[in-house]
């Protein structure tokens, strides 16, 4: 979670994602995906344009679509670029190499073997992060293990396996129980029986365990790039897939594995939940849960023409104009998600501030029920459970803190802005009083006029 998947770039720039992006003032711009894409161990590239300033067509070129460092992950190729059979073919030797081990079925296999054995001879690598079968412990004689490998620990892989806590590449932090718990009593209080968990491993270990409960009738099927969950789950319960280009590793079949899940009892009482790492691209995750929103809408139920999957996208406060540019039938809660192994990203005073992470759902806001025992009330006007410090503003008729404090309304910029805001008369907006005046004659490094920085360019909202 947080995610569950590599990340692809922030706003702007990823680093290591374009080389020739740290060359001087210039924007990026994501084009997508392209039918002809070339592949990396992770899928097919996205096709990105970077435009030095003034320029009015950039170049574009390929990267890949989960890695921000080139370290993990250094495919580059111009889009009009040459590529020998030479090269082509060392790539194609170079993805297989990066493959996994084993396949999904032979994981499922290997896991099979791995619970009839007495406990003192189950072991779990932590250096290769793999369980363990007698046959191979010589290979691993050298490396740091685990043993006696419990029931219990199976069933909970993500507590067992160390998270990718590399911010540019995988930032995997996982739902603390607080949060997990409360997503899935909203989940069971509102009907719903199937949880499609994208990148959230947390919440589908939850799920799965209570599986066997015989008044237990949630399921879920995970979608995450993390393969060594594939040593966990059958392949039923688990694709692997990469939510920055749309990309199933275990190709068609693993498709109609997610399709026949969407597609049960006509598609009803679904709801897809997703966690991807707060550096991903808005663009790309958009595009690829549009694509996951497409497959359920193929179930062609009646009544489903005018509607969309129910979705919990889990995203920072910030981030809130870029999802409703994309999802305008979206929301955000008020809710605050916090997590596990982030020092900042907890839940009131137990983090170093309080978690911005949000709910992002195109359910009707009053359905969403907080606890009011941690701090959130029904705002009647709104129709929508807040923060008890969000308080409404009559002149803007919303409770519009987004940061849980109460904020504060300015007449001059017609808006609420944050309590330690002030109104600068150079600038003409609220700022923090200490901060750096803006130019009047900067101009945006992606089209080159003024008036806008980069992050709201307009020319990156239309690609």
């Amino acid at each position: 979670e947080g995610g569950g998947n590599m990340a692809a770039s922030g706003a702007g720039a990823p680093e290591g994602l374009c080389g020739p992006e740290r060359q001087g003032a210039g924007g990026l711009a994501l084009l997508g995906l392209a039918p002809s894409a070339p592949s990396c161990p992770h899928g097919p590239a996205l096709l990105f344009v970077k435009t030095s300033q003034g320029e009015e067509e950039g170049r574009r070129f390929y990267a890949c679509s989960a890695c921000r460092d080139r370290k993990d992950c250094n495919f580059f190729q111009w889009e009009d670029e040459k590529v020998s059979e030479t090269r082509l073919a060392a790539r194609e030797e170079y993805n297989r190499n990066h493959q996994p081990p084993f396949t999904h079925r032979q994981n499922v296999e290997r896991y099979k073997n791995f619970v009839l054995l007495p406990l003192s001879k189950r072991r779990f690598c932590q250096e290769c992060q793999q369980l363990l079968l007698p046959a191979e412990w010589e290979k691993h004689l050298d490396h740091q293990f685990l043993c006696d490998i419990s029931t219990a620990q199976l069933k909970s892989p993500s507590q067992l396996l160390y998270p990718l806590e590399n911010k540019k590449t995988n930032a995997q932090y996982l739902f603390a129980d607080r949060s997990c718990q409360f997503l899935l009593d909203l989940i069971i209080d509102l009907g719903f029986r199937r949880v499609l968990s994208v990148g959230t491993p947390r919440l589908h270990e939850m799920i799965q365990s209570k599986a066997s409960q015989e008044d237990f009738r949630v399921r879920s099927l995970l979608l995450d790039i993390d393969f060594r969950y594939s040593q966990f789950y059958t392949e039923d319960e688990f694709c692997h897939y990469n939510m920055f280009n749309h990309y199933f590793f275990g190709g068609e079949a693993a498709r109609e594995t997610c399709r026949k899940f969407l597609y049960q009892d006509s598609g009803e009482r679904v709801i897809m939940v997703t966690d991807p790492p707060f550096g991903g691209l808005v663009e790309a995750l958009a595009s690829s849960f549009k694509k996951l929103m497409a497959m359920w809408k193929e179930t062609e139920k009646e009544g489903h023409n005018n509607q969309e999957m129910p979705v919990f996208w889990i995203f920072p406060y910030f981030f809130e104009s870029r999802i409703l540019e994309f999802f305008p039938s979206f929301s955000m809660m008020d809710y605050q998600v916090d997590y596990d192994n982030h020092a900042l990203y907890k839940h009131g005073k137990t983090g170093r501030r309080q978690s911005p992470v949000r709910i992002f759902t195109n359910l009707t806001p009053s359905m969403i029920v907080l606890p009011v025992e941690e701090g959130y009330r029904f705002c009647t006007i709104c129709q929508r459970y807040v923060s008890s410090g969000n308080q409404h503003c009559e002149i803007c008729n919303s409770c519009t803190s987004k940061d849980g404090r109460r904020w504060k309304h300015c007449v001059l910029c017609k808006k609420c802005v944050k309590p330690s805001w002030f109104h600068c008369n150079n600038c003409n907006c609220c700022a923090l009083q200490n901060h750096t005046c803006e130019k009047t004659d900067a101009v945006c490094f992606v089209c080159g006029k003024a008036g806008h920085k980069r992050s709201t360019c307009p020319s990156l909202s239309h690609t």
